[in-house]
């Protein structure tokens, strides 16, 4: 029997009604699939009984990974390795729907990667995803809101985003200390024209660096005290970082690049 390792953040979930719910959220007959994390391969199971066209998992652990080979054979094919070392726009040749129990230390860290190295061309149609219920928070949030912030404004940027359902701790083997969250997000046909991702992550950080400070000290701090900006989006630099809508954030990286080319 394999047992769960705290150090890879594994908790493997056990919970046949949920994991019929995750593997029903969105049609997958007949397309790709992307499962991160597969664990002991309880999803992989459920989604394969939707007859999808063929799945592939990604699995870091290698016991976990010898034993999916030999419990599912050529259902699915397995790739041993990081899901941060895999550059994800190359992997396939046709979009895929991703499935993940993302390990909770790192769930944001793959969230932001993707959605910074996103290409115009989308590799997923859908992404079903698990988190933390904190961090899940922060993704869903909406400005002047307590945990509105860098998390919430990059994940909407080019992404729809709904919750699903929250998970009880019972759910899981071993079980978590937390509850956690279901979300599904889709990809936006518009969205703001950000020529390097990198910029907003780099405003919102200085931004959100002084969230209980007023927005003038971080917005000097880049814009240099920039009066015909603060009139061009009748910004109020009293108010906080938490304040500011996303669509407010997003037109003030693309002025910081315009400034800086």
């Amino acid at each position: 029997m394999i047992k769960a390792k705290k150090s890879l953040g594994q908790n493997f979930l056990i919970d046949r009604n949920i994991l019929e719910k995750i593997a029903s959220v969105s049609p997958i007959e007949n397309k790709t699939i992307l499962e991160i994390g597969p664990g002991t391969g309880n999803l992989t199971s459920f989604i394969l009984k939707k007859n999808p066209k063929k799945i592939i998992v990604i699995e870091k652990d290698d016991d976990l990974s010898k034993s999916l080979k030999e419990n599912f054979k050529d259902q699915v094919k397995i790739i041993n390795d990081d899901i941060l070392n895999i550059d994800e726009n190359s992997l396939f040749d046709e979009k895929v729907t991703v499935f993940g129990n993302l390990p909770y230390n790192i769930s944001t860290e793959i969230l932001s990667k993707w959605i910074i190295n996103l290409k115009d061309n989308f590799w997923f149609d859908h992404l079903v995803l698990m988190f933390q219920k904190e961090v899940a928070d922060r993704i869903i949030s909406k400005f002047n809101t307590s945990t509105y912030g860098r998390l919430s404004i990059l994940s909407n940027w080019k992404l729809y985003i709904e919750k699903i359902c929250d998970i009880k701790p019972d759910s899981f083997s071993p079980k978590p200390k937390i509850d956690s969250s279901l979300l599904y997000f889709s990809p936006k046909r518009d969205y703001y024209k950000i020529d390097n991702p990198k910029n907003l992550e780099k405003i919102t950080r200085i931004f959100f660096s002084h969230r209980r400070k007023m927005l003038k000290k971080p917005f000097n701090q880049i814009f240099n005290g920039n009066i015909d900006l603060v009139d061009k989006f009748n910004l109020d630099l009293n108010l906080r970082p938490q304040n500011l809508d996303f669509d407010t954030y997003y037109k003030l990286t693309i002025e910081y690049e315009k400034l800086r080319s």
